[in-house]
This record gives C-alpha cells, structure tokens and sequence, in this order.
C-alpha cells in the first residue's frame, strides 16, 4: 500500500521516496568517508568517539581500528588502513555492495545474485574469523595486530 504526497507516491516499490532513500543515504556516506578522510581519529583532539569496549575491559575490540583504518585508506595509505584493522577492506566491499545492490532494487534493476560459497562464508566463516581475530588481536605474542 503507498499513500500520496499530493500526486506523487510516496511509498511502496518505485515511489520517489523509495528511490530517493537509496541515494540520500549514499550522500550521507560520502560526507562521512570525506570527514573521516579529514579528521585523524588518532588525533590528540580527535572529536572520534572511543570504543566502548576497549574503555570497559582495556581489550581491543574486533572492530577497533576500523575508524583510523578507513582514515588511512580514505588517504590512500592502504598498508596503514589495514595494519589498523585487517577487516578494513572486507568493510567496504561490503558497505559498497550492500549499498549497490539496494539502490538497484529502487530502481527496478535486476538483483545482483552472490555465489552460495560466498553467502555460506558470509553466515560461517565471517563470525568465527572475527571472533578469532578479536582474541588474537589481544594475546601478548600477536599484540602486532593491535590497532
């Protein structure tokens, strides 16, 4: 069911504000890859927040590092971007294809189908990786993998 703003269909596949969702929150993005590429999360006065986690238990999180790793990257230092965080990459294919693929599906263009290996991977292989990855991460012999 899709309601109307004066003529224009708001709701539901093909209204404006399902296609408009899509490339606002692409928008949206880009500003937040631009402010991260500007500001340096291991600045002194960064205005970045800090993990949580790390702040409650002194332990790095799987996720620390992605914020300076995608600063790293975003300024085209691809060793650091991953020395912060291995996952750095893997995040932003994912956040790109994700997005590609949703902005598709607003347009009515065909969906992209991912290979069942890789959906597998994606439901098994990812988890127990990050899990793993987050432990090692805080072993004194692997403390290299620390951000």
């Amino acid at each position: 069911m899709s309601s109307t703003v004066g003529s224009l269909p708001v709701a539901g596949h093909g209204g404006w504000l399902h296609r408009a969702a899509p490339l606002a929150c692409g928008a949206a993005g880009c500003a937040a890859a631009a402010y991260v590429a500007l500001n340096d999360p291991s600045a002194a006065a960064s205005t970045f927040p800090a993990c949580a986690f790390r702040l409650t238990t002194g332990l790095w999180c799987p996720g620390c590092g992605l914020t300076r790793g995608f600063h790293h990257l975003f300024r085209a230092d691809v060793a650091a971007a991953v020395a912060s965080n291995v996952f750095v990459p893997l995040v932003l294919i994912a956040l790109i294809y994700g997005w590609l693929r949703w902005t598709r599906h607003a347009f009515g263009r065909r969906q992209w189908v991912l290979p069942a290996a890789v959906v597998r991977a994606s439901w098994t292989v990812l988890p127990v990786a990050v899990v793993v990855y987050g432990v090692a991460r805080n072993l004194p012999p692997l403390r290299a993998l620390a951000p």
